[in-house]
């Protein structure tokens, strides 16, 4: 767990330095400032709003205790063992196999899980599945991903500004036409490649938090293995607002084959599961 929040500060610096380093090229451009503020107003939005965007896309709906115990009795014991507020729980009618937690802190926390997650996966195997979607909640990944949204965005607005303002080949403050073209295509490449990995850390932080929290990480590998199944079987519809919420779901619920993968937001299922089988002492 230190090692993957480690990495996850370098890569938020390495994304803080990539902001300096492109800003320092454009000679302090006017439109940095707008960019700047611009990109906060943006991802404040998302992390405000992430819960009702999230939920929405997936047209999740409360559900209540009459209608799952089971789930929440495992989640009550679980936040109560983490010593932490119960979290509000949603039903999505989606067939495919997948769950997600939402919320900027653990009081206005939200966990949604599927149709199709409920009927695959045993007890032993939900549990750890809740136990993965609530430690995104208390390692505050939501916070984590908005700043790397925030500074992701940023670089991506510094391209374009680059591009527009910065072309000049008469001045020596500019980048010139050549430096322009090159940060327009390899600044967002870089920004999305960094944001990604960050994404992926966060993965294996919640997995390895999650496992400490149930004490059975061999449950969370089976309900992995499961869950991967199922998302290949059955992958939702490419929709913007689903691709939005995509990052904060156990699983990636689209069809990631070929290059797809590199830009995938979560780490592969059997790097995860091997992880996992490591910390319950297994070897092959």
């Amino acid at each position: 767990m230190h090692h993957n929040g480690l990495r996850t500060a370098v890569l938020l610096g390495a994304l803080s330095a990539l902001i300096l380093a492109l800003g320092a090229w454009l000679g302090g451009n006017a439109g940095v400032q707008i960019a700047i503020l611009v990109a906060l107003l943006t991802n404040g939005i998302a992390y405000f709003f992430s819960d009702r965007i999230a939920l929405s896309a997936m047209r999740a709906r409360p559900v209540s205790e009459v209608e799952q115990p089971t789930l929440y009795r495992i989640v009550r014991e679980l936040s109560t063992q983490a010593r932490q507020p119960m979290p509000r729980l949603y039903l999505s009618p989606t067939m495919q196999p997948n769950a997600f937690a939402t919320g900027r802190n653990p009081r206005n926390a939200a966990v949604c899980v599927t149709h199709g997650l409920l009927a695959m996966l045993n007890e032993r195997e939900l549990r750890g599945v809740i136990a993965h979607e609530l430690s995104h909640v208390y390692n505050r990944d939501i916070l984590i991903s908005s700043v790397a949204g925030a500074l992701a965005t940023i670089i991506t607005y510094f391209s374009y500004i680059a591009m527009f303002f910065g072309g000049s080949s008469d001045d020596d403050d500019g980048p010139g036409l050549l430096g322009a073209l090159l940060m327009m295509i390899l600044g967002p490449v870089a920004a999305t490649m960094i944001q990604l990995a960050i994404s992926r850390a966060r993965e294996y932080q919640a997995d390895e938090s999650g496992a400490l929290l149930t004490g059975d990480p061999l449950g969370l590998a089976s309900a992995l293995r499961k869950i991967e199944m199922g998302t290949r079987r059955i992958p939702l519809p490419e929709d913007t607002r689903i691709a939005s919420a995509s990052h904060m779901m156990i699983a990636n619920p689209f069809r990631g084959v070929g290059i797809g993968r590199l830009f995938s937001t979560h780490p592969s299922t059997s790097e995860r599961v091997a992880r996992l089988e490591r910390m319950a002492g297994y070897r092959r």
